[in-house]
């Protein structure tokens, strides 16, 4: 039976670790892909978006940091580090889109002007990833209910007020604190599990 269904063979949503994600596709389980590919498009696609591309750009990006994990993958040696490595090969080809469009813009206004220099990646951009990464893993593990509660509370501007809260998810007014302490509880434990600190 599979990570992903239960004793009565109902769908769960539970959450494959890398090293099961790399075995799965590297025996051929579609379904392992899907997964592998779900989990970590957000990461890959705020890459390109934080060096301000397209969104035709981040599109390519995405489908060329994928190509590239499909061609590699079977070369991973530590499944912990997939995150890592597409980041790397995320920034690698949002750099390369960046100086492309650079050149075209600049060999045509002026052609005396020097090549664009290779800045080192910024610490701040790869840290910056990584904790967005392990939050988008943390919320991933809550259940809907907490997962939602968080997202209303604090993923949106402005905050929905506790009326409309307690209504979408059908609970009382008075105990969105309550409730709501707990969630936050099981993310950080969630973020400690993952590292995050």
């Amino acid at each position: 039976m599979s990570p992903a269904s239960s004793k009565t063979g109902k769908k769960e949503a539970v959450t494959w670790d890398d090293t099961l994600l790399v075995k799965e596709c590297l025996a051929g389980n579609e379904e392992a892909w899907s997964l592998l590919i779900d989990k970590y498009k957000a990461l890959i696609y705020s890459i390109p978006v934080k060096y301000g591309l397209s969104s035709q750009e981040a599109a390519d990006v995405f489908q060329a940091t994928c190509t590239e994990l499909l061609m590699r993958l079977p070369e991973l040696r530590e499944p912990r580090a997939l995150p890592k490595w597409l980041m790397q090969v995320a920034h690698h080809e949002s750099y390369r889109w960046k100086r492309q469009g650079q050149r075209v813009v600049s060999r045509d206004s002026d052609h005396d002007l020097p090549e664009p220099g290779i800045p080192a990646m910024a610490e701040d951009l790869v840290q910056q990833t990584q904790e967005e990464q392990i939050l988008r893993e943390a919320m991933a593990a809550l259940s809907p209910q907490c997962r939602r509660l968080v997202e209303l509370l604090f993923y949106e501007v402005p905050a929905r007020p506790y009326t409309e809260v307690a209504k979408e998810l059908g609970l009382a007014v008075g105990s969105i604190g309550f409730t709501r302490q707990r969630c936050i509880e099981r993310l950080r434990r969630q973020l400690e599990d993952l590292g995050f600190s």
